[in-house]
């Protein structure tokens, strides 16, 4: 599990705009993780499996999140390219994989469509894949909760409760990321992982980012030739499972590991160093 810490980034300066990114050096080989809705270049999560394997890890902010403006890259297919663009400046030149989380998914399938030259695997975890998403109830609701005008609202209401009440204010947050009730999901998490999942969600912002999310996007998996790697659970309550069979169904290299997470976070499970050994042995898999 990743410290309760934000991480230094940097900013680079290229031709469709600024982008923030963290490049956490380790070993010669490269992955590139596009992490999912709230979440910035400094948080890390889902990254210790490529730690642990002394791999060098890219994390850039998407649009909207972070530093990265909304207006650099934009949609998913041009962010793809402005991504390749920052491995060039950064002398990266091959790939081994590059991961996709939750809503940063379509990003990653991108990235390995549009720069097969670049990019050896895909991996993708409780991604979002080619079916409309979310459902338009949430799509209202989400454009209430985190509106320019309304985002600092709930953002403090969410970081006050999870001071006054941590339990509590987990367990509420759960309900969407669950399919189980509140209460069970909670109970399947440690004292150490509940303290951990409260800093992250106080840490956590829309920004643009969230809405930009929301907007529908072009399916690339069709066009993506390299082995990719869909990890899902059938009872995340934010990506339905739905998304990972559409996933394995659509790219032509598929294989699906399938999680006993009781929510969307698949690193706080206990079966997680299982799903860990499979990414290894994915990795080290030639393509």
């Amino acid at each position: 599990m990743e410290q309760l810490t934000e991480r230094p980034t940097s900013i680079a300066k290229l031709p469709a705009g600024p982008v923030e990114y963290r490049l956490d050096r380790r070993g010669d080989a490269t992955v590139v993780v596009f992490h999912g809705g709230h979440m910035r270049a400094s948080l890390t999560l889902d990254e210790q499996v490529y730690a642990d394997a002394n791999l060098t890890v890219l994390a850039p902010s998407r649009p909207g999140y972070g530093r990265t403006p909304l207006a650099t890259g934009t949609t998913v297919p041009g962010f793809a390219d402005v991504t390749a663009d920052l491995c060039r400046q950064l002398e990266i030149t091959r790939v081994a994989a590059v991961v996709g989380i939750s809503a940063g998914g379509p990003s990653a399938v991108a990235l390995a469509a549009r720069h097969p030259d670049l990019v050896e695997r895909l991996i993708l975890q409780c991604a979002v894949g080619p079916l409309p998403y979310p459902d338009r109830p949430t799509r209202l609701l989400t454009s209430v909760m985190f509106s320019p005008h309304t985002e600092r609202f709930t953002w403090g209401g969410i970081r006050a409760l999870l001071r006054r009440s941590p339990n509590f204010g987990i367990r509420q947050l759960l309900h969407g990321l669950s399919t189980l009730p509140g209460g069970r999901a909670l109970e399947q998490l440690s004292p150490t992982q509940r303290t951990w999942l409260a800093w992250l969600f106080s840490q956590m912002r829309a920004g643009a980012g969230f809405r930009n999310d929301m907007r529908p996007r072009e399916d690339l998996t069709a066009q993506v030739s390299q082995p990719a790697l869909v990890i899902a659970s059938r009872l995340d309550g934010a990506v339905p499972f739905a998304h990972a069979e559409a996933l394995v169904a659509r790219l032509p290299r598929a294989e699906l590991a399938q999680s006993q997470a009781s929510h969307h976070f698949y690193e706080l499970s206990p079966d997680w160093p299982a799903i860990a050994d499979t990414i290894r042995v994915f990795l080290a898999v030639d393509p």
